[in-house]
């Protein structure tokens, strides 16, 4: 596994100097959450030169969060970072076998097996402290609490951010983490994984795993569930540099 050795110097040349080519990088965020949820590396990636679509998941099913990037991917011709944050990596799995896919990003994801669901990527693990604060209404939809989110979810994050991350996140069906995926586009995709070791929600161990077993280059960081809204610049350098490494060709 390919371990990334970050000095200063890297991080800030890769956030000052404009890209060769420009990119086109989509941001899939993950369960219990929006689209917001990027709204702290955006702009960076954005200064960099490169086009920045974040989706709104419906967190309906996993299909659903499927179609939702495709559409997406639907209307890029040139080639495409797919960034997945926690279940989003199973919604980038699952879709990233596009022609103009050009590399994927999991940032403290889950990446499946093909035939393989979310649950069950991480089953042979303790489970998750965080998961004992989810509530599940009527419909099925399970939310975080405000002490999940606080304590579990994203600790290191500061009071008003966490307030905010409550109000905004996004009611999640609970049947999509039994839900088996079809692809596991990672086994041809070139793959960063960040790790975030203090993560109370996806076992750091599960983590590594997954990062080892497709090769990744890897970057872990002492944070909480939500690296890109605790390690920002650290974040946004990762995937500034995945960026980089891609094709500037259009897709076929």
């Amino acid at each position: 596994m390919k371990k990334i050795f970050w000095i200063v110097g890297l991080v800030f040349t890769l956030l000052v100097t404009q890209v060769a080519a420009a990119k086109t990088i989509v941001l899939v965020h993950g369960a219990f959450a929006d689209g917001s949820t990027w709204s702290k590396i955006i702009p960076t990636l954005r200064a960099a030169g490169h086009k920045v679509i974040a989706v709104q998941n419906h967190l309906t099913s996993l299909a659903d969060d499927a179609a939702t990037t495709n559409r997406a991917l639907d209307n890029i011709s040139e080639k495409v970072l797919l960034v997945g944050h926690s279940y989003g990596g199973a919604v980038i799995s699952e879709v990233g076998n596009r022609d103009n896919v050009g590399g994927l990003v999991y940032v403290a994801a889950f990446a499946p097996e093909e035939n393989q669901s979310p649950g069950e990527a991480t089953a042979g693990y303790p489970p998750a402290p965080g998961l004992g604060e989810l509530t599940i209404d009527s419909a099925g939809f399970a939310t975080l609490t405000e002490k999940g989110m606080n304590e579990y979810f994203a600790q290191d994050v500061d009071s008003d951010m966490q307030g905010i991350m409550s109000s905004t996140q996004g009611p999640t069906a609970a049947a999509i983490f039994a839900t088996k995926l079809t692809n596991a586009a990672w086994k041809n995709k070139p793959t960063t994984y960040i790790v975030a070791e203090n993560d109370f929600m996806i076992q750091p161990d599960a983590q590594r795993d997954f990062a080892k077993r497709m090769n990744a280059t890897t970057l872990s960081l002492a944070t909480s569930h939500v690296p890109m809204i605790s390690k920002p610049t650290e974040v946004a350098a990762a995937i500034l540099a995945a960026a980089e490494l891609m094709p500037d060709s259009k897709s076929k």
